[in-house]
């Protein structure tokens, strides 16, 4: 009997400390091009706050058609505004929770050892030694979109468009120029910038006047149990300190973003 009386105790404990555990973590889901910005942001914020953030990266457009099916994510980090707004205007978001946080910016990227000139910009696309081109999935992806509205601009999409191999997602894409499965890819500046290509490969900027402005937003989603601390994650997401580490990734701030 009194073993039973103390598994029910104990049964009881669990119960109450897990709604208490899931109130100290918040689930995110962000566009893979922050991948490694968010990863410092996340620690930094559970040092100060002692607060988790789980956070699952994909592509926004993927992410949009999940949250709109009742996903369970507190917040959502997009690569564009679009789906957020689209998210705001359905009445999905907690009010007042929109928030542009940075700009994006797409890069040509090629393995250290590739021969390619990358200098030449766009047209390094058309060299005969280019067989695959790593591109984010247009479709759902806003990088992708970026990568095709630059090479429109440039006047060879139609001559480069078979040699596509799509990605999931950006952080995807940029794995198939890394692995070798394409012979170049045009990929976020972040990506190139973080640990895991940085010494692997070059890369060239495309001018930002050659794309549609990459605006990234997040939202807190109405949906969200978490509200008190994806409130707080996103008033830190706010400060000078996390502008500091998405400029440190090639992302650009708007001015008076950071506070």
């Amino acid at each position: 009997m009194k073993l039973r009386r103390l598994s029910l105790i104990v049964l009881g404990a669990i119960g109450v400390i897990s709604p208490l555990c899931r109130a100290q973590e918040i689930t995110v889901a962000a566009a893979a091009d922050l991948q490694f910005a968010m990863q410092d942001v996340a620690a930094r914020f559970q040092k100060q706050t002692g607060k988790m953030v789980k956070v699952t990266y994909g592509s926004s457009g993927n992410f949009f058609q999940q949250i709109q099916n009742g996903a369970p994510f507190d917040m959502f980090f997009s690569a564009n505004l679009d789906y957020p707004k689209k998210l705001e205007a359905a009445g999905l978001i907690e009010p007042g929770s929109f928030y542009p946080y940075a700009n994006g910016k797409i890069v040509i990227w090629a393995k250290n050892e590739s021969k390619l000139d990358l200098n030449s910009g766009m047209q390094v696309l058309l060299n005969p030694a280019v067989k695959r081109i790593a591109v984010a999935n247009p479709q759902h992806a806003p990088y992708g979109q970026a990568a095709v509205a630059a090479m429109q601009k440039a006047n060879i999409y139609e001559k480069v468009k078979d040699k596509f191999v799509l990605g999931e997602n950006i952080s995807q894409t940029a794995s198939f120029v890394v692995s070798g499965a394409a012979d170049v890819g045009i990929v976020a500046l972040s990506l190139a910038l973080s640990p895991n290509m940085k010494d692997k490969g070059r890369y060239v900027e495309v001018p930002i006047t050659e794309y549609p402005r990459i605006e990234q937003a997040c939202v807190i989603l109405k949906s969200s149990k978490n509200k008190e601390a994806a409130g707080q994650f996103l008033s830190y997401f706010k400060s000078n300190a996390v502008a500091d580490i998405l400029k440190s990734y090639g992302f650009d701030v708007p001015s008076g973003s950071a506070k």
